[in-house]
Order: structure tokens, then sequence, then C-alpha cells
């Protein structure tokens, strides 16, 4: 972040002041703080703005990291038209309108560089837009996301971006970030508790960082030394009752869990606000249940992960505090559902059995055969076509490699829920398979 010295103008507590993130923002690539895997002598971002090539990316990293802040620095290494598009407000209008800024920028001999921001939010037809002008080089691309881009950004687009991973702001980072606010501010340094609790509060967000502690000077006044005291007044309930990364974060996730595997729905809903109320990445909340859902329940209820995931979505739509009514809601359903964890428990068996058992061939009756070379060689002889066959089953069919037999058995259905279903059928299918193998 860029320094301003001197002490902070009067007119800064005006309405419509700028405010401090922005006046530090850097102005110069030496100036970030922070992204030391990327931007240290020889890391791949350094490399790219010395290089004088720029090449379009993918910014990946949580809230406050300086996405933002280096799609401007590159724009302004390179001398670009620099175009910016919220996906979160923008739509086929605004491309259309970067395109056509890129195309005068070229004509002008000058590079345009269009950033993105929340790219994710895009949907595939809009990201595809962007495709051919990457490819013919008209602009650079860069995009920024706080969400897993494998899972967010069309194949297509990512396979013509480099994804950089930018990492919350470290402690020591911060603590110098903090030391350059107070000079910004005219205003004495908070004491060491009180840095530390502003450091846990911002959770590794460079802009959340700045914004709280300009807010408490504002408050309290520059020549005031803010220590907890002063925090807890000037935040109240904002300020986070444990630091993420530390026992306390990890104690109150794990209780969570733990009393919705235990299907205590009044115990999981109070952790789970207390998570809230210490101020915890929601989203993180929302990933948690989803493992809960796959790891203690499982299919003895399939629906626990669907409404996870469609509690998880309507958090993104809606935001806090609505959408976390709706992971009230999975954490409650999950607290209520059967329990399962046999999917879980075949999984890992399924992975220690293949590591230590090795490779083993396909039988041939199970292996494809698209050409006449390998049909002579008689790929797929034998196979018997599931659905051909009596009540839509092959009994007796031999699915593992031949040498294991008897095959083994990861799944083991638990007497609860849906499983109890599936555990007849299982044993159905079972006996029409011993049947089958005495009729030989």
């Amino acid at each position: 972040m860029r320094a301003e010295r001197g002490p902070l103008p009067a007119a800064a507590g005006a309405a419509g002041a700028i405010p401090l993130a922005e006046r530090l923002r850097p102005h110069h690539l030496d100036e970030v703080i922070g992204q030391h895997d990327l931007l240290d002598a020889g890391k791949p971002l350094r490399v790219a703005f010395e290089s004088g090539q720029p090449h379009s990316m993918i910014l990946w990293g949580p809230p406050g990291v300086g996405k933002t802040t280096l799609a401007r620095l590159m724009a302004d290494a390179f001398e670009a038209v620099f175009v910016q598009i919220s996906a979160v407000l923008g739509g086929v209008k605004e491309i259309r309108e970067a395109v056509e800024q890129a195309r005068v920028a070229q004509a002008q001999g000058r590079r345009c560089i269009v950033f993105v921001d929340e790219v994710h939010r895009f949907n595939k037809s809009q990201q595809d837009a962007f495709l051919p002008h990457v490819e013919s080089g008209l602009f650079t691309f860069i995009g920024a996301t706080t969400e897993n881009p494998s899972f967010e950004v069309n194949s297509a687009l990512l396979s013509r971006a480099t994804v950089h991973v930018l990492q919350p702001i470290g402690e020591a980072d911060q603590q110098a970030l903090l030391a350059r606010a107070c000079e910004a501010l005219g205003a004495a340094a908070p004491e060491a508790a009180a840095a530390t609790r502003l450091i846990a509060y911002a959770d590794g967000d460079a802009r959340r960082l700045l914004n709280t502690f300009e807010n408490v000077v504002r408050m309290v006044g520059p020549q005031t030394i803010v220590d907890e005291a002063v925090l807890e007044r000037c935040l109240g309930a904002q300020l986070r009752r444990y630091d993420k990364g530390g026992d306390q974060f990890y104690d109150t996730i794990s209780a969570l869990h733990k009393s919705v595997r235990g299907s205590n729905p009044d115990a999981a809903l109070y952790w789970f606000v207390r998570m809230l109320d210490g101020g915890v990445d929601v989203r993180y909340v929302a990933r948690r249940l989803i493992r809960m859902a796959t790891e203690d329940i499982g299919l003895a209820d399939p629906r626990a992960l669907r409404l996870c995931l469609d509690a998880s979505e309507t958090y993104e739509r809606l935001g806090s505090p609505e959408g976390e009514l709706a992971l009230a809601n999975a954490v409650i359903y999950l607290a209520v559902a059967p329990k399962s964890n046999a999917v879980y428990t075949a999984y890992k068996a399924a992975r220690a059995f293949v590591q230590q058992d090795g490779t083993r061939p396909v039988p041939l009756h199970l292996r494809n055969a698209p050409t006449a070379l390998m049909k002579t060689l008689d790929f797929g002889r034998d196979y018997r076509y599931a659905h051909d066959e009596a009540d839509g089953y092959a009994a007796g069919e031999h699915y593992f490699p031949e040498a294991l037999d008897p095959p083994p058995a990861f799944y083991h259905p638990a007497p609860r829920g849906l499983e109890i279903k599936i555990a007849e059928k299982l044993a159905r299918l079972g006996e029409l398979d011993a049947q089958a193998k005495k009729a030989r």
C-alpha cells in the first residue's frame, strides 16, 4: 500500500473523503505489501512486470489481498488502458463496451487490460465472450475471484489464462501496514495487544484492517493510544472473539461438527451462531457443512448434501445476514438427519487397498472395443448388458480383476435412513449372484 506522508488533513473527516485504504493503495510494485510468493525477486508476477510482456491471468484469493491493486499496477507498468468491469453489476453491455475501448486503444497503438472483478459471477456465455479477443490479442484479460477458478471459471477461458494464487496478508506485513496507517493518519501506534487483535479481526484482509483502524482513530482522536479497551468500546460485537487459525477457532468448528454428528440440533445451532458472532468467514462454515453432509450422513440421507449446496448458494446470493438463515436450516437438518459414515469408511478402505495392492489388468469382458482390432483381441467379449437381463441385473457377473475372487467388500450400509433400503437391495442382489453361481 502507498503511504502518504504527514498527518491526515482536517478535511479528511468530512463526508466523501477518500478512505484510508484507497489513499494507501500502492502506486508502484515495490510499495505492495505481502504476496511474497508472487512478487519477490524471480517470482512469477515480478518476472511478468519486469519482462514488459503482460499475460492474461486469473488472480485467485480472499478479499483485501491486492487483486485489484495488482491489475491496476500492471496497467500502469505497461502504460495500458485499464478497463474495469464488475461481474456483479455488469453484463453483456459492459463487455461490449470494454471490447470497443480496447479497439480504440489498439488503433492508438496502446495496450489494453480488461479487469473483471469477481469473474466467477459471470455465466458461461458471458465468460465465453472474452475468448476471441483474448486469443486475438486485442486485450490482456485479468480476472479476480475469491472462488476456486477450477469450478467457477470456464475451462476454455482458464486454459488461456495463468492462475496466480494470492494469500491472506501475513501478520508481519499487517504490522507494517498499520505503521503506514499511523503515519498517514498522524495517529499514535496502537498497543501491541490491540494491534494483535486488530490483525486477527482483519483476518488477512488489508482493506478491512485499514478501514477498521481508520474508524477507530476517527472515534477516539489521533492522539489517543488505542488499547484493547478502546477496541472493545469502538468495535463492540464486531470484534472477533477468536483468531482464525488459533486454537479457539478450531475448537469451535470441532464443537459444531461433533454436535451435528451427535444429532443435537440445539448445540449445533449454538456453535454455528458462536462462529458467526466471532466474525468467521461464513463461506468457510458453508464448506464445513458440505463436508459434514458427505462424511457423517452420506447415503443415509442424500438430500443433506443437496440442501447444504443450496444453502451455500443462497448465502452467495443474499449475503449476510439474510443468507445465514439458509445455513442455519442446513445446520439443523444435518443434526437431525440419520447418520452414516459408511461411504466415508468405504472410500478410505478402497484407497488403502488399491495403494497396497498395485495395478491389476482390467478383465477383457469389461474393456471397451471401439475398433475391429480390439474386438479380435476379445475386448468386450461375453460382456452382459445389464439392461437386457431380468430385473436389469446381470446376476453372477464379475466386475473386479480376475484374481480378486472372492472380491473385497468395502461398503457396509449403516442400519439407518435410506441405507436400510440400500442394504436390503444389496442383500437381494447377493442372493441372485449366489443362485447364478450354483446354476453354472
